[in-house]
């Protein structure tokens, strides 16, 4: 059973956003520096909103850590929301002056977004207690808690990054790129386009975008280089690694497909070139290319894993869409709410938090251990035997 679990919790305007960590080994030293570059990289894009200009992330560590280390107990996050100060009247999690509250209440519900739904989920007529928690401020306890999964992996050395493979129409015919493409994207461009040839254009797409009162979606690629073969597992449906990676990336806001490996290039064609031919080269296994993602059976196979995230246009637009209000039932322009035009590189750093998070939950799975000295020993005891199998097979 995985037993790696994160839990967040907080609203976009509330006080903070809480993130807790279980499960985690002891004995991990933690890189705070590391930890501070991932929150940055979250709030980085072109296209971004206001509200970037606003929080300065950081995430706070409240509890399972002692002098840099990891306990082995729940670890546990605080991100500090600055624009909260403006939001007390509103957000205060203790009870207000009540025409203090009715000041932002929202009863425009938009399309594409969690606001109807959840209101007729939870029967709440100020369709503000939703957006708050469907918001995608939510997802910077997310990479808050993916930094620690991946100092983790890195003792292991597995590294992880991402890049933009399209934004709206533009490179939405690029390949499925490979670990070296993502090694030259540039983490300062505006946009952090794998192909940089494309940045221009795509910058000018966004401009158009936001002079329209519209926004952009597209494609975002994730690659974990050096991944132990072995993760995941075919004997049921809920361990088969695919399946969970997919879940975890399509829980990023806005998702609405993932990709693992080619498959959609696959899909169109034979299975001789769907498939990728297996070799023994050096006394390791080899393949000279990698169609599956590194993922065969729900089971890591030691190529990258390779997953690509479909992001929809964010569904707050400042031109609005129809909708019905919610006090008159009448037809009206859905109501703006502060917003990005896209934030398609954000949502890179969150998908690789994701594959992060579910990968560490593999490992811990696998090779066990309550500290970070026990699950090396016995990772490196592992990669022995495979090694030597098909002769190490019983012993």
């Amino acid at each position: 059973m995985p037993r790696l679990n994160l839990t967040t919790g907080g609203e976009s305007h509330g006080p903070g956003l809480t993130a807790i960590l279980t499960g985690f080994p002891a004995g991990l030293r933690l890189d705070p520096e590391f930890i501070r570059t991932e929150m940055r990289r979250r709030q980085h894009g072109y296209g971004r909103g206001q509200r970037m200009k606003i929080e300065v992330d950081d995430a706070q560590i409240r509890g399972g850590v002692r002098n840099g280390e990891t306990l082995g107990s729940p670890i546990v996050l605080w991100v500090v929301n600055r624009d909260y100060k403006n939001w007390e009247p509103m957000m205060s999690p203790v009870e207000t002056v009540p025409h203090r509250a009715e000041q932002r209440r929202v009863h425009t519900p938009r399309p594409g977004h969690a606001d109807l739904a959840g209101g007729l989920k939870y029967g709440r007529h100020d369709l503000r207690d939703i957006l708050e928690r469907a918001s995608a401020r939510e997802s910077a306890a997310r990479v808050a808690a993916g930094a620690f999964a991946k100092l983790l992996l890195a003792q292991l050395g597995v590294e992880i990054k991402s890049g933009v493979r399209s934004l709206g129409p533009i490179g939405v015919d690029s390949p499925v790129p490979d670990w070296a493409q993502l090694q030259t994207v540039d983490e300062e461009s505006p946009l952090r386009a794998i192909n940089p040839s494309l940045e221009a254009e795509m910058v000018a797409l966004v401009d158009r975008a936001k002079e329209e009162g519209d926004t952009l979606g597209g494609a975002v690629t994730v690659i974990a280089h050096n991944v132990p073969p072995g993760l995941g597992s075919h004997v049921q449906w809920n361990e088969k690694l695919d399946g969970r990676l997919a879940r975890a990336v399509m829980s990023v806001p806005a998702v609405k497909a993932v990709e693992i490996g080619a498959a959609l290039s696959a899909a169109a064609g034979f299975g001789s070139a769907a498939h990728d031919p297996i070799e023994r080269k050096d006394g390791e296994w080899h393949r000279p290319s990698n169609h599956a993602g590194g993922l065969e059976g729900g089971i890591t196979n030691g190529a990258d894993v390779v997953i690509t995230a479909y992001k929809k246009p964010i569904s707050t637009l400042r031109k609005g869409m129809p909708t019905v209000d919610l006090d008159t039932m009448e037809p009206v322009t859905s109501r703006y709410e502060r917003s990005d035009v896209t934030a398609l590189p954000a949502a890179g750093v969150i998908a690789e938090s994701m594959v992060a998070l579910v990968l560490a939950d593999a490992v811990l799975e696998k090779f066990g251990g309550d500290s970070m000295a026990q699950l090396l020993a016995h990772f490196a005891a592992s990669m022995a035997q495979q090694r030597d199998w098909p002769a190490s097979a019983g012993k």
